[in-house]
């Protein structure tokens, strides 16, 4: 039987290989995103053979897919066996339509899947955020040209671990702005960006900023999750600047194309039912709306 164990940082040199093994695109699997929330979601890890486990969740616990290569069966089994012993059923969240599949192929009839469109992932050909080509995007093209127009001493450069005090400082300024809104979702974002700060480094995270007079106004980081996608992890600017948030998807979308050539999709995660966030996110017409799903078994698994 294998023992799930809570996620540390010490876990990324045996975790990244298993879930780039597995070449999910989903942010889901990507360590850098595991480590940010699993204090939040209690998440803890597992393996079997050549596949990784993840197990979180606070009111109820779930499971991931299995990610890694190799025979699938016995990592299902495991989680079976898992969710037995701690007396509930094995539930997942998470499932892609293609994953959805090949569970139907293994276990016919004997899960229950259920939408959850406030988990589906918005991604991008980075090819489109770095040029904004086309009529539909003509509208992010005019903010950008605002702001060059605005703030003709602008700046771009990578993030770097000189430059997180400043993004830490910007970051309390951006939540002063923003305090009126949902305050605790707010301060769950927080605590998982206060930990990839704290581990920017160890975490391999790529980043950017934009400067205007100097000052910090805009940052964005990430890391790369599959062959040909990199998950867009935290974005934040102040929008007193106008124009900056389209900004700094842009010149961040250009950085990554010319580092990481081989990338091909910006997974810019879910809208989490706000419809704030998902309007701004339909607003670059994503190419796909990866979908997920809940899946809970029947009597009888």
């Amino acid at each position: 039987m294998v023992t799930f164990q809570p996620v540390q940082l010490q876990d990324r040199e045996w975790a990244i290989p298993l879930l780039r093994k597995g070449n999910m695109r989903g942010c889901q699997y990507c360590f850098s995103t595991i480590y940010a929330w699993a204090e939040i979601y209690n998440e803890k890890f597992a393996r079997q053979g050549d596949y990784i486990l993840v197990e979180s969740g606070t009111k109820e616990r779930f499971y991931l897919y299995p990610c890694g290569e190799g025979e699938l069966l016995p990592a299902f089994e495991a989680i079976f066996e898992d969710a037995a012993a701690q007396g509930r059923p094995p539930c997942f969240w998470g499932i892609t339509e293609e994953q959805m599949a090949v569970m139907e192929e293994l276990f016919p009839g004997k899960f229950v899947f259920e939408p959850h469109d406030h988990t589906w992932d918005y991604l991008y050909r980075i090819e489109k955020l770095a040029t904004l080509s086309g009529k539909k995007l003509h509208g992010k093209r005019n903010h950008i040209n605002k702001f060059l127009s605005l703030y003709p001493d602008w700046k771009f450069e990578p993030l770097t671990v000189e430059s997180l005090p400043e993004c830490r400082e910007m970051n309390r300024q951006w939540r002063k702005a923003n305090g009126e809104k949902d305050d605790e979702n707010m301060e769950l974002e927080s605590m998982a960006l206060r930990r990839v700060f704290d581990h920017y480094e160890e975490l391999e995270m790529e980043g950017g900023l934009l400067r205007v007079n100097g000052q910090v106004v805009a940052f964005t980081m990430g890391s790369q999750v599959s062959d040909d996608t990199f998950d867009v992890q935290f974005e934040k600017a102040l929008t007193q600047f106008e124009g900056a948030y389209p900004m700094i998807n842009r010149e961040f979308a250009r950085y990554i194309q010319v580092k990481y050539p081989q990338v091909v999709y910006l997974n810019r995660e879910e809208d989490m039912g706000e419809e704030g966030l998902r309007k701004a996110k339909q607003s670059y017409y994503p190419d796909i709306w990866l979908k997920k799903y809940e899946a809970r078994p029947k009597e009888g698994l």
